[in-house]
């Protein structure tokens, strides 16, 4: 045996390799199994940051600012700014904050409009309307 390493690269496959299907016996005859039917996709929920950006974006187009005015307000940099508000980043408190500061809102005002438009989104994708049974919790509740 020797310690001297390999010069062969070693391949990781980053997708597990699907099975196959094992071949029956000579003589036996199984009947393969049938997959199952597809089905429709459920209606995704949305993204807290995609509804947060959302109204970030409205709430500053509304008042007719630019980018470069809210994030030099926030204190926050131009292009994170427009990544929180295209969903793309998870923003902390501290940066939604700011954002709100910069446009003349508090965070719970922030929140509360998110809080409405996710109501306004999901309420909408819901086939019947309403909530599902034993949901007796008509507020917002945020988890760390």
């Amino acid at each position: 045996m020797t310690n001297q390493a390999s010069n062969e690269a070693r391949v990781i496959p980053l997708r597990p390799r699907t099975a196959r299907p094992a071949r029956p016996e000579a003589g036996t005859a199984s009947p393969a199994p049938r997959p199952a039917p597809p089905r429709e996709p459920a209606a995704k929920e949305p993204l807290w940051r995609d509804l947060v950006g959302d109204v970030l974006r409205r709430e500053r187009l509304a008042q007719e600012r630019t980018l470069k005015d809210v994030a030099d307000a926030a204190r926050i940099s131009m292009p994170y700014l427009s990544e929180v508000e295209r969903g793309r980043k998870e923003a902390s408190s501290e940066v939604l904050a700011a954002a709100a500061h910069a446009l003349g809102l508090g965070l719970g005002d922030l929140l509360t409009l998110a809080q409405r438009e996710l109501v306004r989104v999901t309420s909408r994708n819901s086939t019947t309307g309403r909530r599902p049974a034993g949901s007796s919790y008509d507020g917002l509740c945020l988890a760390a």
